[in-house]
């Protein structure tokens, strides 16, 4: 069926809607593990507390679901037995994040909650989709209100205690899939769970293996590249690439375009 729009927006939360602890909670995992339990294999490793840098999380550990990432970050470090590690590693970094999280040491990206409010003033259902368990703990944390208040947005439909996580109308963060990214399972779970087709639905995504998921799944792709990879993230055919969300044209999403909006800050409430 033809269609004047998209019908659906699906968002990733970590790196794209929140400037979450992740990446210092993976590092900070590993360099405990391997100054401690693991201090016996360090030198028969690559790593270093220098070698894992935000590009290196980015590229093997971003977009994945927890193990999938954990193990993937011990084999790009070359740590022996990674397979039989992984599970550790990953229950380490969970312990952290979850302690981060607790203690608010976090924050939601300004443009990033701009957007979903100017995506909801523009009536398109939206959907999370994360990778990560912990997606909906950040969320619910995140108060619309008085942040709208503070930037002067007056949208109707914000209420008094409301959270970045009410205005998603489904949830398929950390949800036990048969595949992860960039597998296209979490996103045409999300479209269904929408009532969208694929076809009339874009993704927010800022990991390379979100972008391929998103175009495996016939969905359109817009990348945030908020850790100066602008480049890997074209080369994953996206559909546009911004460091910011406010740089995304909001009207034009209902002629089903993705363009980067030539006046800055026209749709502000």
């Amino acid at each position: 069926m033809a269609t004047t729009g998209f019908q659906g927006a699906i968002f990733d939360v970590d790196g794209v809607l929140v400037d979450s602890p992740h990446e210092r909670a993976w590092r900070e995992a590993l360099r405990g593990l391997m100054e401690g339990e693991w201090a016996s294999i360090r030198e028969r490793t690559a790593w270093s507390p220098e070698a894992f840098t935000s590009q290196v999380y980015q590229q093997v550990i971003s977009g994945r679901p927890r193990m999938s990432g954990a193990l993937g970050c011990l084999e790009y470090f070359k740590v022996p037995d990674a397979e039989e590690r992984a599970k550790v590693y990953a229950d380490r970094k969970q312990r952290m994040i979850v302690e981060f999280i607790e203690a608010g040491e976090f924050t939601a990206f300004p443009d990033a909650v701009r957007f979903v409010l100017a995506v909801r003033a523009a009536g398109i259902p939206m959907a999370s989709a994360s990778s990560s368990k912990n997606a909906d703990r950040f969320l619910k944390r995140i108060r619309v209100d008085t942040f709208a208040e503070k930037e002067g947005l007056g949208y109707d439909f914000v209420r008094p205690g409301m959270s970045l996580y009410d205005f998603f109308t489904a949830d398929l963060s950390g949800r036990d899939l048969a595949h992860g990214k960039p597998h296209p399972e979490i996103f045409l779970t999300a479209a269904a769970e929408l009532g969208m087709p694929p076809e009339h639905c874009f993704v927010v995504e800022d990991a390379v293996s979100g972008v391929q998921a998103a175009k495996a799944g016939g969905m359109a792709a817009l990348g945030v590249a908020r850790a100066d990879d602008r480049d890997l993230l074209a080369a994953a055919h996206v559909d546009l690439v911004v460091t910011s969300l406010d740089e995304v044209d909001v009207g034009a999403l209902a002629a089903h375009r993705l363009t980067r909006l030539i006046r800055r800050g026209s749709w502000r409430g």
